[in-house]
């Protein structure tokens, strides 16, 4: 799965030869990110997960930690989810005839932002069967005083 820009080939898609190709078992998600004047103000926040049909009341989470990973000889980054582990969730009574629905589950945790640099690809490795999506975080124009107190 990539997602390109529409422009010719950017520094991004160059240094994509440096992420390898996923293993068995694994696939590959590349994020194209475009250029931005105020790449320092942006974020990137990954969402990792699965679709999965629960019950609509309890809250579920997976299992699991997305690594960063050193690519030797390039100094880039890679980010890899060598297994997503067991769902869990709350423990909510449900009435067993309420109709299932199709959530989409994501790792449990703290929200993770990543740094935003149009010049390299995000590559994101998961096991087969997993989603990879991703949103874009801006911070305000500026700062704000703080009062002393």
């Amino acid at each position: 799965m990539a997602v390109f820009p529409a422009a010719a080939e950017t520094e991004a898609a160059r240094n994509l030869k440096a992420f390898p190709p996923a293993d068995a078992g694994m696939t590959r998600h590349v994020i194209m990110l475009p250029s931005h004047e105020q790449e320092d103000s942006l974020r990137v926040e990954l969402q990792i997960g699965k679709t999965v049909s629960t019950d609509p009341h309890n809250r579920y989470f997976f299992g699991g930690i997305l690594r960063e990973v050193n690519i030797e000889g390039w100094g880039f980054t890679r980010h890899v989810l060598a297994e997503l582990g067991p769902m869990a969730g709350t423990l909510m009574a449900v009435d067993p005839d309420v109709p299932k629905v199709d959530r989409f589950i994501t790792l449990g945790g703290e929200t993770q932002l990543l740094r935003y640099n149009s010049r390299l690809p995000l590559v994101v490795y998961v096991p087969e069967g997993v989603e990879v999506r991703h949103r874009i975080w801006r911070a305000d124009a500026g700062f704000k005083p703080v009062p002393q107190g």
